[in-house]
């Protein structure tokens, strides 16, 4: 038996994807129970570009006005980052939209990327809504040795603070 040639033991053993390095696809995922009805909670997050009026995070935001395909907001947030997103899907029928970061800017948010779906469902009676923010995104600095502020751990604690900030705003909003 010929004995194999150490590159190719190295390939038998260590499979070229044991070598990649790089980031990996990190989620987010929150929800809430709101004692407002399903219609409520969707009058008011339904325009794309208003957050601003329920989330606590977001000084200001402004946008195209369209709730459709493509539709463009640009956020200021409260540490005065701006972010630009853009609207992939928008259903007034299932109560829900979803978006993507269009503009990366990692001193704002950490994340070099991300899509966000947000969805109002019926709660427990019809006095009652779930708001679910859900998003699968990479964090700021896609190298192999990212600095602290731009790790997968900074970017998942980021986004989390963001829908729970977010999320709770919207409670207060609506039950006050």
């Amino acid at each position: 038996m010929k004995r194999l040639p150490i590159i190719l033991l190295s390939f038998l053993l260590f499979p070229p994807t044991s070598f990649a390095h790089g980031p990996t696809p990190q989620k987010g995922l929150e929800s809430i129970t709101i004692n407002a009805s399903v219609d409520t909670a969707w009058d008011t997050i339904k325009q794309f570009d208003a957050i601003a009026s329920w989330h606590p995070d977001v000084k200001a935001s402004s946008g195209d006005g369209k709730n459709a395909s493509d539709g463009i907001r640009t956020l200021t947030l409260q540490n005065g980052g701006q972010l630009v997103e853009s609207l992939d899907y928008y259903s007034d029928i299932d109560h829900e939209y979803s978006y993507r970061l269009k503009t990366e800017n990692v001193t704002a948010f950490p994340f070099s990327s991300y899509t966000t779906k947000i969805q109002v469902t019926a709660g427990e009676d019809a006095k009652t809504s779930v708001v679910t923010f859900k998003s699968r995104f990479y964090r700021g600095d896609t190298g192999n040795t990212p600095p602290e502020n731009l790790t997968d751990a900074a970017a998942v604690k980021a986004m989390n603070a963001f829908f729970k900030n977010g999320l709770a705003g919207l409670k207060q909003k609506l039950e006050k």
